[in-house]
């Protein structure tokens, strides 16, 4: 592919995702450390970006590459889906932002319903303490929140560790994160420990999503 013709569908599928994100080329020259007048000739299909400023577009929309770089046809009529990326993570840590993290392991699409009520993240699940339930190797989708109600499923940082998921039991004093596999024991925390450990809450699980 010429660089000419490769710039044209670029600009074409740029000027799609900023305008279903809502975003103009000034927040989105913002966001990535480059000029307007950059982000201005990529539009026009002038020039094009980096390889590193490609992936952080990525990030930035929820999409592929390819969906950047590739004639998907976004504007001569084709159907398109309804639906929105999400970053899939291997691992949330405490003191990391999710949006920082770059331990991204895949991508799942979530309903334009489902998008509209916040935002959501992937996160690829570690081990067997949600069996039978949750396995291991299992995509749950997570819509970030700093609580949630007793019984529901959540992703929790202990003492700056690696996210877990665990259901959330509530009482009136303390808190108990407790596994669906009776091989482990739950963690309770009392209020101090709540905030001395810290125990914090990042997101409630509202999906599973098993590749078979």
């Amino acid at each position: 592919m010429v660089e000419k013709q490769f710039n044209e569908i670029f600009s074409k599928n740029l000027v799609h995702f900023l305008k279903i994100n809502q975003m103009t080329q000034a927040e989105l020259a913002e966001r990535l450390g480059v000029s307007t007048a950059t982000t201005s000739n990529w539009c026009k299909g002038l020039k094009s970006p980096r390889m590193d400023k490609v992936d952080k577009m990525c990030k930035i929309f929820g999409c592929l590459r390819s969906d950047l770089m590739e004639d998907k046809g976004f504007l001569r009529g084709k159907k398109q889906s309804k639906g929105f990326l999400v970053n899939v993570l291997g691992r949330v840590a405490a003191g990391i932002p999710i949006e920082a993290i770059t331990d991204i392991v895949d991508q799942e699409e979530i309903s334009e319903d489902l998008a509209k009520t916040g935002e959501f993240f992937g996160l690829r699940i570690q081990g067997n303490s949600m069996e039978p339930d949750i396995h291991n190797g299992d995509t749950v989708i997570v819509k970030k929140q700093d609580d949630a109600e007793t019984n529901e499923i959540v992703i929790a940082l202990i003492n700056g560790n690696d996210g877990v998921c665990k259901r959330l039991k509530k009482y009136a004093e303390s808190i108990a994160l407790v596994s669906i596999n009776p091989d482990y024991e739950p963690m309770y925390f009392n209020q101090e420990e709540i905030d001395n450990t810290p125990v914090r809450i990042i997101g409630k699980v509202v999906e599973l999503r098993r590749k078979l």
